[in-house]
């Protein structure tokens, strides 16, 4: 496990010289969002047409909720999508 968090550090180090840490943490961060987002949305075989409209918004915010290269999203956005889910948002700050 300590060879995996020196990894990690290292690799972080290494993202912050270059200036490009905040971008890709923001990026991974998306993908991994889109994902669960999707997954959910699979398992209830609910469509992005039906996201949409249980989500009071259109098909083009859910599209760029779900695109997982599109790292502009809101909170009011994610609650409304996990609320229509019926799933709960759950941010920590570590």
């Amino acid at each position: 496990m300590k060879l995996v968090s020196n990894m990690k550090s290292d690799f972080d180090a290494l993202l912050k010289e270059e200036g490009i840490y905040e971008n890709t943490n923001d990026i991974a961060i998306k993908r991994v969002i889109a994902f669960q987002l999707e997954e959910a949305m699979k398992a209830q075989s609910i469509t992005k047409t039906k996201m949409a409209e249980m989500m009071n918004t259109s098909r083009a915010v859910v599209n760029r909720l779900l695109n997982p290269d599109n790292s502009s999203l809101t909170l009011h956005t994610l609650e409304a999508a996990t609320n229509a889910l019926g799933k709960r948002l759950n941010i920590s700050i570590v």
